[in-house]
């Protein structure tokens, strides 16, 4: 498969065997090679499976259902059947190839970057990982040696590459991922929870992150899956009132399912906050629309000393007064990026176990991964909490 530029797919850094023609499939392993018993090292396979997967292969709107090769392990890296993969909006950018996409991706390559499966093969020099486990895994892949991995701050490393972005991604039957990267699942946490760790630990992130939200009142701006998710952790870590604010009416009611008090419009979201606070302001403001009103709101009905966590992007550059909106009110502001790795995968898992938070209820739509068109569709339309892919059974 050749990109306009003539680039290969199996030229990608996540290494597939070299294509064959599909009679030769056929003809050489009618059916897939058994894998070996649980936690033994598989031997290296002498021939290539055809997968389906769904890849981004020209510049400009849509994704294709290919064939592509089956991912050649490292020694390092473990090779997953994917079983769930979440849909995000970083996947709607890059299906319309707008003027993000068009910069950051090289054609072709398999698209998403989040999921969850069951291991089938490990690498030689791997240990923590057997075949068999269910698990998900950090898409952000990085030089654990960098100065930003070894002073705690992984998560900003500018050398960052992420699977479905700058290298082939999981919306595929299979994807090897680096073994450091694999996050173990509970036995009690189902494929589609798993399969959406990572836009729920960009949430957790934005939420706990050197914020005091036991006994805070919070704002919410923009309810979509990471905000709902953001509802749900604030209330689960012991926020006194969450307000949730968007001008969608079906994320509006998701918002409440996932727990938040008061869920508004934005022009109704100042009267809440006020009886919310006596008049103060919130403690803490989530921003994850990256609508520059939201922007502005949060800095108004933040508390003077309060806090303003940003996860959100906008789309252009934003006009702030900061004398007004952020010096002379003291507030802190905190830029989210991913997630800390891998403090905030342990929080994840903590608050799973503990049965105070579900995301669950934010999940609206399930498609199988032929039905891209349809999950773009619903992401699109406005009326989708988070989209599922089920790719295995």
């Amino acid at each position: 498969m050749e990109s306009p530029g003539g680039r290969a797919l199996g030229d990608r850094e996540s290494r597939y065997h070299a294509p064959r023609p599909r009679a030769t499939f056929a003809r050489l392993c009618p059916e897939r090679p058994a894998r070996c018993a649980p936690g033994r090292v598989a031997p290296t396979s002498l021939w290539s499976v055809a997968l389906k997967a769904l890849v981004k292969e020209t510049a400009g709107p849509g994704f294709a259902m290919r064939e592509v090769p089956e991912p050649r392990i490292r020694d390092d890296e473990v090779l997953i059947r994917v079983h769930r993969a979440g849909v995000c909006g970083t996947d709607v950018h890059i299906y319309e190839w707008d003027a993000w996409a068009s910069r950051r991706c090289t054609l072709p390559f398999v698209v998403g970057h989040e999921f969850a499966g069951e291991v089938v093969e490990v690498g030689g020099l791997v240990d923590s990982v057997r075949t068999g486990d269910r698990v998900t895994a950090e898409g952000h892949i990085v030089n654990e040696l960098s100065v930003f991995s070894r002073t705690g701050n992984a998560h900003v490393d500018p050398e960052t590459r992420i699977i479905g972005v700058d290298r082939d991604g999981c919306f595929a039957e299979y994807i090897a991922m680096p073994a450091s990267n694999v996050w173990h699942l509970d036995p009690d946490v189902s494929y589609e929870v798993g399969g959406i760790h990572d836009p729920m630990g960009n949430a957790f992130h934005t939420a706990l992150c050197n914020t005091e939200i036991p006994g805070a009142a919070v704002l919410v701006t923009g309810c979509g899956p990471i905000g709902l998710f953001a509802v749900g952790i604030c209330k689960a870590a012991g926020a006194s009132r969450v307000v949730a604010v968007d001008v969608n009416e079906r994320r509006l009611a998701l918002a409440r399912a996932m727990g938040a008090d008061d869920a508004v419009r934005p022009e109704d979201a100042p009267e809440a906050v006020r009886r919310a606070t006596d008049g103060h302001g919130v403690d803490v403001v989530l921003e994850m629309s990256g609508v520059p009103s939201a922007v502005h709101q949060a800095f108004a009905l933040v508390r003077p000393a309060g806090r303003v966590q940003m996860l959100g992007i906008p789309s252009r550059a934003v006009d702030v007064d900061f004398a007004t909106e952020v010096i002379f009110k003291g507030i802190t502001i905190y830029g989210v990026v991913g997630r800390r790795m891998y403090d905030t995968w342990h929080q994840m898992t903590r608050f799973l176990r503990s049965g105070k938070f579900d995301p669950r209820p934010a999940i609206t739509h399930r498609f199988p991964l032929e039905g891209y068109e349809e999950a773009i569709r619903a992401i699109r339309g406005g009326e989708a909490g988070k989209v599922v892919f089920e790719i295995a059974n």
